[in-house]
């Protein structure tokens, strides 16, 4: 295949890959999007078996088997509760794949760009697997999800970040070139530890963001490496798409990336007191479940984590169908970082087929809960936490929340009242006239509802 044919498909997939991303965008197209996207990869391995040559080497034909059989095991066995954990594995095998190309590209006789780009891919692609490892392993719970600092810490990342720095050039001074690989390797793996461990709270949301990015950025620059603009496009599209949703996430967060990137992430400091054992909830015999629910004409659903973990969406669904059949108006409100990774609520309540205009971002809803009758929280604490207004030196400080809690009546469905995963306290569990907790698992929670409401 020429050159110029080859650049021709390169940049027809590449506009095939930025369809479908903007297609993803969109809950009615997204399906069609993640297939196009798909089809476009799919076409881009054949074009490179053709273009190089390669269509009778048996052991590529193997590895492309191998990882079709993987790809579908994953997609079929993996539940969406655990979509977040898939999302930051499959961030760190992209970059350990341009990370492994790029350690093969390293020879003594290459260019001086080809070796400080294949220098760089290498690193950034090792530190994206391991970062990403850690991230998978706190949202499954094999790693404390708190934030965890090793001793000198911050030291030790300085060291790292330095000698991460010094390899990308070191190989031109002279030296066998896979031996400052292997290095390079070592410290980057090191660094995406060092980077990932203090992850804690919400800014697990941001890192995954971030690390999809990363993952991007080191297949783009493997492309470089290898002289494949095509590599380099793709590359190009997931670094720079990845890159704009972190910022997106972080100004949801009120939060710079660099703040979330250098700054340290000292252990949260609540200014509200914490909830004792023997706080009793706010569940009282004088609350008429039924009443709240009769006399409620506009309501608002605000999801999170804890629908995710009892895998309540269905019973969501049966709840919007029952107060829609009884002619009440009810909405969804989604804050951007609600679950794990950005999108969560709207990938799970898109599974049950809620409607997407149904679904409605902080910034629309929040200026009407002051004119809600009725707000139910189904396992949300961090993204309602009215201290995060309040809260200084906790995670969540100065991150914008949905106002739940002014509504005119609020129904809390949440298994108990722990803090949240950034470990501030809420001050909405505090006993108030307006506010039933109803603390359990989410689906007995909504069954109660349910049961409460007339046939």
């Amino acid at each position: 295949m020429s050159e110029p044919i080859y650049y021709l498909v390169s940049a027809v997939l590449s506009l095939m890959v930025l369809t479908g991303i903007r297609w993803m965008s969109r809950v009615d197209t997204a399906a069609r999007g993640n297939r196009l996207s798909a089809l476009a990869m799919l076409a881009a391995v054949v074009i490179l078996l053709i273009k190089d040559n390669i269509l009778d080497d048996l052991f590529v034909y193997a590895g492309i088997a191998a990882g079709l059989a993987l790809g579908i095991l994953l997609a079929k066995r993996v539940k969406m509760i655990a979509m977040p954990q898939m999302v930051a594995l499959l961030n760190g095998l992209g970059g350990a794949a341009s990370a492994f190309t790029a350690y093969l590209t390293l020879k003594e006789q290459i260019s001086a760009f080809q070796l400080v780009t294949a220098m760089l891919a290498l690193g950034v692609g090792a530190l994206t697997l391991s970062g990403s490892l850690v991230a998978a392993g706190k949202l499954q719970r094999l790693l404390p999800q708190r934030s965890f600092y090793l001793p000198y810490h911050r030291v030790w990342t300085a060291v790292s970040a330095s000698a991460l720095a010094a390899f990308v050039f070191l190989p031109l001074l002279g030296g066998s070139v896979r031996l400052y690989g292997m290095l390079m390797a070592a410290v980057s793996l090191i660094f995406g530890l060092l980077f990932a461990l203090p992850v804690g709270g919400a800014d697990m949301p941001i890192t995954i963001s971030l690390l999809n990015s990363l993952s991007g950025v080191a297949a783009a620059i493997a492309g470089m490496a290898l002289g494949d603009i095509l590599l380099v496009a793709v590359g190009g599209i997931v670094g720079a798409s990845g890159l704009l949703l972190t910022q997106i996430m972080s100004r949801a967060m009120n939060r710079r990336l660099s703040g979330i990137l250098f700054s340290a992430r000292q252990a949260p400091r609540p200014s509200v007191p914490a909830p004792t054992e023997d706080t009793e909830p706010a569940v009282r015999e004088t609350v008429d479940l039924d009443e709240w629910l009769s006399v409620s004409k506009s309501i608002v659903i605000i999801p999170g984590y804890g629908m995710a973990l009892s895998q309540a969406q269905e019973k969501v669904r049966s709840l919007h169908d029952r107060l829609e059949g009884l002619g009440k108006s009810v909405r969804f409100a989604i804050h951007p970082v609600a679950g794990r990774m950005p999108g969560h609520m709207n990938v799970l309540l898109a599974e049950v087929d809620i409607p997407y205009d149904k679904l409605f971002e902080l910034d629309d809803i929040n200026p009407t809960l002051p004119q809600t009758d009725l707000a139910i929280v189904i396992g949300a604490n961090d993204v309602i936490n009215p201290a995060a207004n309040t809260a200084e030196g906790t995670p969540i400080y100065g991150m914008p929340v949905l106002g739940a809690g002014e509504a005119h009546r609020l129904i809390i469905c949440n298994f108990d009242l722990k803090p949240g995963y950034a470990g501030v306290p809420n001050p909405l569990y505090d006993a108030r006239p307006n506010t039933l907790l109803m603390l359990g698992d989410a689906k007995e929670s909504l069954d109660t509802i349910l049961s409460a409401l007339p046939r």
